[in-house]
This record gives C-alpha cells, sequence and structure tokens, in this order.
C-alpha cells in the first residue's frame, strides 16, 4: 500500500506509539486522522501541521467510532481510507488473589478485556467495511490494518491475567481476520512490543526500569516509539506480510 496522498486513521494518537506512527506517515505524504480518548489529541494534531486532523473518540463505543471511520474516509477522498494502525490500549496489573487473600475483580477485568480486544474488534470491523468499497490499488490491494498486541501475549507476568488475555485475543484474531478480508483485499498484522519508552514507563521505580534493560538481550535498552512507527510504516508497504504477528523486542522473554 502507498502512504504518499493516501489518508490513515491512528488510534491511541496523542503520544507514544500511535503519535510516533502519525508523525513517521505524515513524514511520508499521508494524511492522518488521530484519534484519542485524550483531548490532548488536539494539541498532537496540530503540531504535526495541516495534513493531521484529531478527533476524540471511545474505541469501544460503535457510535462513536463510526464518527471517526466517516472522517478518514472523507480526509482519502476518492481514495477512502487506505489504512489504519491501532495503538488504543490500557495496561492494567491485578492479581487473581491479593495478599489479603481476596479475589480480583471482576469488572476491572471485563474492563480490560473490553478496552483492548472489543475495542480492536470494533476499529478493525467498521475499518474494514470503510476499505472494502475502495477502488484496488495497481498492487491490487484495497486496506491494510495493523493492530497492536504485546509479547504479554505469549510472555504473561504475575498480575497480567486480564492484558496477557486481551492481547492474547488481538493476536489469535489476525489469522481469522486476514483470512476473511482476503476477498476484499484488505490485509491484517499485528506488532507486540516488548517494554517500549512511552510516558507510562515514566511512572515505573529505577530499579524496575533497570531490571527491565537487563532482560533485553539487545539492544540493550527499551524500545523507542519511531521504531514502532518503523515497523508499522514497513508493514503497510510490503503485501506480502499478512495473518501475521510480528515481536518488536530486542529479543526479550518476560521471566
Amino acid at each position: 500500500m502507498e502512504i504518499n496522498q493516501r489518508a490513515f486513521l491512528i488510534t491511541g494518537a496523542a503520544s507514544g506509539l500511535g503519535a510516533a506512527t502519525a508523525e513517521r506517515l505524515l513524514s511520508l505524504g499521508a494524511s492522518v486522522l488521530l484519534c484519542d480518548v485524550s483531548e490532548r489529541v488536539h494539541e498532537q494534531a496540530k503540531a504535526l501541521g495541516e495534513r493531521a486532523r484529531a478527533m476524540t473518540a471511545d474505541i469501544t463505543s460503535s457510535e462513536q467510532m463510526e464518527k471517526v471511520i466517516d472522517a478518514a474516509v472523507e480526509l482519502g477522498g476518492e481514495q477512502g481510507l487506505a489504512g489504519v494502525v491501532h495503538c488504543a490500549g490500557v495496561v492494567s496489573v491485578a492479581k487473581l488473589v491479593d495478599r489479603e487473600g481476596q479475589p480480583a475483580d471482576l469488572d476491572a477485568y471485563a474492563k480490560t478485556v473490553q478496552i483492548n480486544l472489543v475495542g480492536t474488534f470494533n476499529v478493525m470491523r467498521l475499518a474494514a467495511a470503510a476499505m472494502a468499497k475502495n477502488a484496488p490499488t495497481a498492487s491490487g490491494e484495497r486496506g491494510v490494518i495493523v493492530n497492536t498486541a504485546s509479547v504479554a501475549a505469549f510472555d504473561g507476568q504475575v498480575g497480567q491475567c486480564a492484558y496477557s488475555a486481551s492481547k492474547a485475543g488481538v493476536v489469535g484474531m489476525s489469522l481469522p481476520a486476514a483470512r476473511e478480508l482476503s476477498r476484499h483485499a484488505v490485509r491484517v498484522m499485528a506488532i507486540a512490543p516488548g517494554v517500549f519508552e512511552t510516558p507510562m514507563m515514566s511512572e515505573i521505580p529505577r530499579d524496575a526500569y533497570d531490571a527491565l534493560v537487563a532482560a533485553v538481550p539487545f539492544p540493550k535498552r527499551l524500545g523507542r516509539a519511531e521504531e514502532f512507527a518503523h515497523l508499522a510504516e514497513q508493514i503497510i508497504t510490503n503485501p506480502m506480510l499478512n495473518g501475521e504477528v510480528i515481536r518488536l523486542d530486542g529479543g526479550i522473554r518476560m521471566q
């Protein structure tokens, strides 16, 4: 899929992986609609220039995301929506049984799954329906969807039952979605990042940060948002990448 002069939707675009991806696609000539639940997304879009637009929306809301997809299609003009990089999600930590012997909160578990898994499905289904209406490109494609999983889908740690399950669901949807959408010439991929330098990481204790760095075989550091964005670009532009999950983690395997 060509990036130059095409329209893309980035969710979770107010900061971190989504913001870096929006910036990279814009640098390659795309028009980008940045979507986030945070109002900060408007400031982010303004800073990125005239080809960037912004909308606030809850990815789990059918009504709100329908409006976002419609706006993204409109941004693309006659060519429609070329692709989605879905970065929106939450991290949660809760043990099944805490130190006082109390069970984990069921509503908190359901909320994590609702945002990370159901939200991903919601964005994917609406984007795919819009892309299926596109005229095929010279390579025969109509669109590409890049979802964000996590290494926690494979190497979940203590306290990550909800988060790991939600991201494993994203992994599990990749191949069946790619198979189903092949008749519409829409590709589906997922990136499973390891531990990345994001605003969330600035909140953890220094000793915990150092331990994470030490666990990465090479390079001996955490991932950078621009490296996620670079991989998203490569997935968008390489038509043979389909139905797969790519770990982007420096070789880390969580204990």
